[in-house]
């Protein structure tokens, strides 16, 4: 495995707000066109799911305030 990605097959996992605008396959991952990139409403709620591969993504320290 390449330094500093992560597999695909991760299906829960915890951004930042520096990953912010979330969208999924994120950069970091192996498989980076695994599918369609789609951009995920992440801020509001703090979790977010991918509609293609089912990762589960959650957001540190929750919701943004003022989204």
């Amino acid at each position: 495995m390449e330094t500093g990605k992560t597999e695909n097959r991760l299906r829960d996992i915890e951004v930042t707000n520096k990953d912010l605008p979330l969208h999924c396959p994120m950069p970091s991952m192996l498989l980076w066109n695994a599918h369609p990139r789609v951009f995920l409403p992440i801020e509001q709620t703090g979790d977010a799911l991918c509609p293609y591969c089912g990762t589960r993504y959650h957001l540190a320290g929750g919701p943004v305030s003022g989204h």
